[in-house]
């Protein structure tokens, strides 16, 4: 890891992945998005209950690094938007449940940032925007769509759009809108309850649900089955169930 990222775990299990050049806007570039994947590895290794990623400063993240890109060859390019795509992945393999804190505009590489994780709580200051068409390029074009649907993917990749936090919570893309003030309470009060769940169930829940979306109902439901014998061999719903004695 570098920097361009940072990391940190509660004593309680809940690791916070910071994007941090802010005086850059935290627009991802080689470092950044190297160090990204690296953090999210972490995570996984460390077996923490609830990652929490976040950003330094009043911008989520710009997008591209596009300054960087200037003096790159077209390999150099095509290498530098795969380690991009592996920063993705690594958020979105993580086995426990991801937030992303949108709290400023999040652009092409932010809206792929924060679609990778698990849901997102934003500040009314969040704006979400895919302009990449209209640079020229091609990105952004996979996660956005199972979200919002393709007309609205379309309508921001053609258009530059941005939808407001209001509007991305209307459409599904945003699951929580909190008011700055409150955010922080907020978060420690969703933090609490996460960590304080069985974490296999959790890790469990979040692979079906995962799972199961790529599958057709009978193979879904053949997940979760397989799902609860796991559950049942473990028996640490055992000792959660013995919390609602009468």
């Amino acid at each position: 890891m570098n920097d361009t990222v940072l990391y940190a775990a509660s004593p309680e299990g809940v690791a916070t992945i910071t994007l941090n050049r802010p005086a850059a806007r935290n627009a991802l570039n080689l470092a950044m998005a190297e160090a990204l994947a690296a953090a999210a590895r972490r995570a996984a290794a460390e077996a923490v209950r609830l990652v929490l990623l976040r950003a330094a400063g009043p911008v989520f993240c710009a997008g591209a690094d596009i300054k960087e890109r200037q003096g790159m060859g077209d390999d150099q390019v095509r290498a530098r938007r795969v380690k991009g795509f592996a920063s993705y992945h690594a958020i979105e393999a993580l086995p426990m449940p991801a937030i992303a804190v949108v709290e400023g505009p999040a652009v092409g590489s932010g809206c792929e940032i924060a679609g990778a994780c698990d849901f997102i709580i934003a500040t009314p200051a969040a704006s979400f925007r895919t302009p990449e068409a209209l640079w020229g390029t091609v990105g952004a074009t996979q996660r956005l769509p199972r979200v919002l649907g393709k007309r609205l993917a379309k309508d921001m990749m053609f258009t530059g759009r941005t939808l407001s936090a209001g509007e991305a919570l209307a459409h599904g893309l945003v699951t929580r809108l909190v008011e700055a003030e409150a955010l922080e309470a907020a978060l420690a009060e969703l933090a609490a309850v996460i960590a304080g769940a069985p974490p296999a169930a959790l890790r469990m829940a979040k692979r079906c649900i995962e799972e199961g979306l790529d599958r057709d109902p009978r193979g879904a439901l053949a997940t979760e089955l397989m799902a609860i014998e796991e559950s049942l061999a473990a028996a640490e719903w055992r000792q959660a169930m013995a919390g609602f004695g009468g």
